[in-house]
């Protein structure tokens, strides 16, 4: 796969950094690996996330983690960030379809160019961050604009707004 933009780079990044701080700073059982691919357990192929943050206590349960970095388990997972490029249909369609059947509890979309389409961004299209939580073995979404606060429900601590996530 090609490699982002660096604005693309620089929302990973400045992501990453943010849930770090606050991993460590309330001692949180989390990791945030460097490379990961998430992989159902029945699946041929997976997806390697933009971000994923990881449930220490449930690694051990994990088939392939030692050996191999794979991810089978939606329990071993508390939040997949990905940033969407030019294939946003991965990301609103495959994606959030498959993270929903792996049970990760919940998935961050951040479509810092609007370039999601009008079904799952609105109209006009603009900038979203999309916020996917499981509830009762479904996802709900919501969206958030500009200087909204992202709530998020791995990290209620967190004090960002989307704007200054989409600034990285």
């Amino acid at each position: 796969m090609p490699l982002g933009t660096g604005a693309h780079s620089n929302i990973i990044g400045f992501i990453r950094l943010k849930l770090g701080v606050i991993i460590d700073r309330y001692e949180l059982p989390y990791s945030i690996p460097g490379d990961c691919l998430l992989k159902p357990l029945d699946d041929e192929s997976g997806y390697q996330p933009d971000i994923i943050v990881l449930d220490k206590g449930e690694l051990s349960k994990e088939p392939r983690w030692q050996k191999e970095s794979i991810i089978t388990l939606g329990e071993s997972v508390r939040l997949v960030v990905e940033v969407v490029s030019n294939n946003w249909q991965n990301d609103y369609l495959r994606k959030a379809g498959d993270y929903e059947l792996m049970g990760i509890p919940e998935y961050w979309i951040v479509d810092y160019l609007g370039l999601g389409g009008r079904r799952f961004i609105g109209e006009p299209k603009s900038p979203t961050l999309s916020v996917y939580t499981m509830v009762d073995g479904e996802y709900e979404v919501r969206q958030f604009r500009g200087n909204d606060r992202v709530e998020s429900v791995a990290f209620p601590e967190l004090e960002l707004t989307v704007q200054q996530i989409f600034e990285g």
